[in-house]
C-alpha cells in the first residue's frame, strides 16, 4: 500500500534520515515518538506535502507526487484539527465536497449521513470554538471521512482529550476502519496508545525509524537501547 523507501528530508535543522517501511492495506499503524522526534514530518512526508527529498514515498508501486492530489484519496486530521472557525459544523464537513463541486443537496444529504454515524447531528449549526475537545474531534473527522479515503492520516488525534473521551474515540477509531475499510497511520507519544490502537508500530528516534515491530510485541525490544530508554524497559 504505503512504501517508504530510503527516504531523507531536510527542514530547516532538522533531517529526516534514510527512512524505510511499508504499511499494509487496511493496516492500522502508529508512529510513535516524542517531540521532535519527525514523527509529524514523517507522516506529512507520507501525504506527499513536501516537494525537495532523496528516496521515495510509493502509494501501490507510485511515486505519490505523480498522483494528482484529488485523486490520492486522503484524509487529514491535525492535533488541533484544523477547523475553520467562521464556518458552522455542516459547513465545515461539507467542505471537500463543495471543493469537487458536488451539487447543495447530495453535499446535504451525504454530511447528514457522516453526522449521523458519528453522533453530531445536534452540532450542525455550531461554530468550532463552542465545541468540546470530542465534539471538534469528531467533526474533524467527520470532515476528513466524507471524501471517502483510502488512507486516513491523524496527527495526535488523543493527545488534547482527556481520559474518557480518549477512550470513546478509540472505539470510534476502530469503528470508522471496519466500517470504511481504510488504512489509517497515526502519530503518537503515548505508548500505551500505540499498543491498544495499532496493529503495528514504528518506534522514531532523532529523525530515524529504529524499530518496527507488532504492537503487542512493543514492550518486547532487548536489542535497542535507545528504544529501551524511550519506551522505559529496563534490561535484563
Amino acid at each position: 500500500m504505503i512504501a517508504v523507501k530510503n527516504y531523507t528530508l531536510q527542514v530547516g535543522d532538522f533531517r529526516l534520515q534514510d527512512v524505510t517501511m511499508d504499511i499494509k492495506d487496511g493496516e492500522i499503524f502508529a508512529i510513535l515518538g516524542q517531540t521532535g522526534s519527525g514523527k509529524t514530518v514523517l507522516l506529512e512526508s507520507m501525504a506527499g506535502f513536501y516537494e525537495e527529498f532523496s528516496g521515495g514515498i510509493l502509494y501501490d508501486g507510485r511515486p505519490v507526487h505523480s498522483i494528482p492530489l484529488q485523486d490520492r484519496r486522503l484524509g487529514f486530521v491535525y492535533q488541533d484539527f484544523g477547523l475553520f472557525p467562521h464556518m458552522k459544523v455542516r459547513a465545515n464537513i461539507e467542505y471537500g465536497l463543495r471543493i469537487k463541486g458536488m451539487k447543495r443537496a447530495a453535499c446535504e444529504e451525504k454530511s447528514r449521513n457522516m453526522m449521523e454515524l458519528l453522533g453530531i447531528c445536534h452540532l450542525a449549526d455550531r461554530y468550532p470554538g463552542t465545541l468540546s475537545g470530542g465534539e471538534q474531534q469528531r467533526t474533524a473527522l467527520a470532515r476528513a471521512l466524507i471524501v471517502d479515503p483510502r488512507i486516513l492520516f491523524m496527527d495526535e488525534p488523543f493527545s488534547a482529550l482527556d481520559p474518557n473521551t480518549k477512550k470513546q474515540m478509540y472505539g470510534l477509531v476502530r469503528e470508522i476502519h471496519q466500517l470504511f475499510g481504510c488504512t489509517i497511520v497515526f502519530v503518537t507519544h503515548d505508548f500505551h496508545e500505540a499498543e491498544k490502537l495499532a496493529d503495528r508500530t514504528a518506534v522514531i528516534i532523532g529523525g530515524r525509524v529504529r524499530r518496527i515491530c507488532d504492537s503487542r510485541q512493543l514492550f518486547l525490544e532487548k536489542e535497542d537501547r535507545e528504544v529501551m530508554e524511550f519506551l522505559g524497559i529496563t534490561a535484563g
